[in-house]
């Protein structure tokens, strides 16, 4: 393509007028892609997040990511497991589950702050192809509607215990403050990251240095705690059981991933400060994640071994154990406020990005059915309205079971995209290994990835229900992480990766990255939209203009495109 031809896309700002039958045809589907156009600009929901809106430094990146595992549930969660499998057990399975995530995580974060695309459209090209990672976008969105429901459950519970909410309005409170603060995306979200962070720290931190400075002793009795179980010692069935609840939170590099895409271009000036923060924002998060488990076993066990054991009834409430810590240091009225503060605050940073991270994950899969594009306010509400039925059922009180199901899923669909990515792209060399996320480039469907996650999550649900006997029934998490790590390359050299690509030629003849690799920042016009997008978003159309000139058209348009005529026909085999 000519520079001339170029400069005329970009001097051209405004959409043009349909001659030719075929464009007055396209016209009415057209305004459909200029409507979507117009609500997705704030956080890019079905594509490729461009330059020109990536402003912010790594470090606000970083702290934005980081401020999404702001939940309590961490701390509820060791509880839970440790009450039930003793502390060596809970903190072997943390640290099991801990691993996985970080070596598994660690891709897809560099991924998509390399590329600056969302998980969805990083499973698309590894191995799951342009529908087939709509069932990946299911299982995500399952994810942010459980653990929504989770942090209300605990935020509920301590307006419950703070201000005498019923329990049931305390779930409604919790839902629908949420709602205002995520309609504006990645600006509201992050600003709101930053400012509440620093007194989130400090609100959690300091109960902790507490108790291991003036009560010394009590590490001691948290590390003979035996649980429920009274077996004391290691018993490896136990801790794997300890971490195939922790492994449930495995999909949170989905939630990390969907600020880590707003990451700057990557330049030999800010290259150590850039791989920092995808480290630390990226699979990092477990560190903290696995910390605040391990945290909330220790307050449980103080609370019940040393002031009362009849507090093993909400030793597992977050609510409850920071309020047991609290009273030791301060009066009763502060330390109830302190600790009603902390859980509010707590919940407001991490629904907000699951309710966010949820509409996403709804409205790409909607998108892509349908080529309609309701708005992602539409999916906020569906998402908190699943979640909120969640609360008001009681969730909290099968919470081990619930995420102890749901981590077989996770883990099926996180480990066949890593493997593709570690194995499949740079050790066989099979899968391409720039991502590719563009309707019209990909299959519809790639069995290396897509029957891969059917049979490890299929195998590992059969297991965890003891279709395979007991004695291999704690073990599922093992199964599902074996079964996709083998099965993910197995089915990339029997395909021989035929189906990951459908054509290797968008039809553009401009660099895809610049000098140091990043994504190019060069725009062009999209002929359906009559808007400008950078370069990785854009393909050629197949219709061309009244004269046979060459047009483009970008991503989003391709998205909602119901008729197929933009779409470039597959390369001949």
């Amino acid at each position: 393509m000519t520079q001339d031809t170029l400069t005329s896309h970009r001097d051209n700002p405004g959409r043009p007028t349909p001659k030719g039958p075929e464009d007055q045809g396209l016209a009415l589907q057209d305004s459909a892609a200029q409507a979507a156009t117009r609500e997705s600009l704030e956080d890019y929901t079905l594509r490729f997040a461009p330059r020109s809106y990536r402003k912010w430094g790594v470090g606000v990146v970083a702290t934005s990511a980081l401020g999404g595992i702001a939940y309590l549930a961490d701390f509820a969660i060791g509880a839970n497991i440790g009450m039930a499998y003793g502390t060596v057990n809970a903190l072997l399975g943390i640290a099991i589950a801990a691993v996985i995530i970080f070596v598994t995580g660690f891709p897809l974060a560099y991924y998509a702050a390399r590329y600056n695309i969302d998980l969805d459209l990083i499973t698309r090209g590894s191995g799951f192809g342009y529908y087939g990672s709509i069932l990946t976008n299911v299982i995500f969105a399952v994810f942010t509607f459980i653990f929504f429901a989770l942090e209300g459950s605990i935020m509920a519970q301590g307006l419950e215990l703070g201000l005498g909410i019923p329990r049931w309005l305390g779930y409604l409170i919790s839902s629908v403050l949420i709602i205002p603060l995520v309609i504006f995306g990645m600006n509201a979200l992050a600003k709101l990251q930053v400012w509440t962070t620093p007194l989130w720290l400090l609100l959690m931190v300091v109960p902790l240095v507490y108790l291991v400075a003036a009560h010394p002793d009590s590490l001691g009795a948290f590390l003979s705690y035996q649980g429920t179980s009274g077996q004391g010692g290691v018993d490896l069935a136990s801790a794997m059981l300890a971490a195939g609840v922790c492994l449930s939170l495995m999909a949170q590099i989905a939630e990390q991933i969907d600020y880590l895409r707003f990451m700057p271009p990557k330049t030999p000036e800010n290259s150590r400060s850039w791989w920092r923060a995808v480290i630390l924002a990226g699979p990092g998060w477990v560190v903290f994640g696995a910390l605040k488990q391990a945290v909330g076993l220790f307050i449980a066990v103080y609370l019940v071994a040393r002031l009362d054991p009849a507090a093993s009834a909400t030793a597992n409430e977050p609510v409850h154990q920071f309020l047991g810590v609290y009273r030791e240091m301060m009066p009763p009225w502060l330390a109830m406020t302190l600790a009603v503060v902390l859980v509010v605050i707590s919940q407001i940073k991490i629904n907000v990005t699951n309710a966010y991270s949820g509409s996403l994950a709804w409205t790409n899969s909607f998108t892509r059915l349908t080529r309609r594009y309701p708005g992602r306010l539409v999916f906020v509400i569906v998402n908190v309205g699943i979640a909120l039925v969640l609360m008001e059922a009681d969730m909290f009180s099968f919470l081990n079971a619930i995420l102890g199901f749901y981590a077989n899923c996770a883990m099926a669909w996180v480990v066949t995209v890593a493997t593709d990515i570690g194995i499949n792209k740079y050790l066989l060399k099979i899968s391409p290994k720039v991502p590719e996320f563009r309707r019209g480039m990909l299959y519809a469907v790639n069995p290396v990835g897509f029957v891969s996650m059917l049979l490890s999550a299929g195998l590992s649900i059969a297991v965890f229900f003891g279709a395979f006997g007991p004695a291999i029934q704690p073990f599922s998490p093992v199964v599902a992480v074996l079964v996709a790590f083998v099965a993910t390359p197995l089915m990339a050299i029997l395909t021989r990766g035929k189906y990951y690509l459908r054509r290797t030629d968008d039809g553009v003849d401009l660099p895809m990255f610049d000098e140091h690799g990043n994504p190019s920042g060069e725009t062009l016009l999209c002929h359906v939209t009559g808007l400008e997008f950078e370069r990785p978003d854009m393909s050629r159309s197949a219709v061309d203009g009244p004269e046979g000139e060459i047009r483009y058209v970008s991503s989003l348009a391709l998205a909602t495109d119901r008729s197929g005529a933009h779409v470039l026909p597959a390369d001949p085999r």
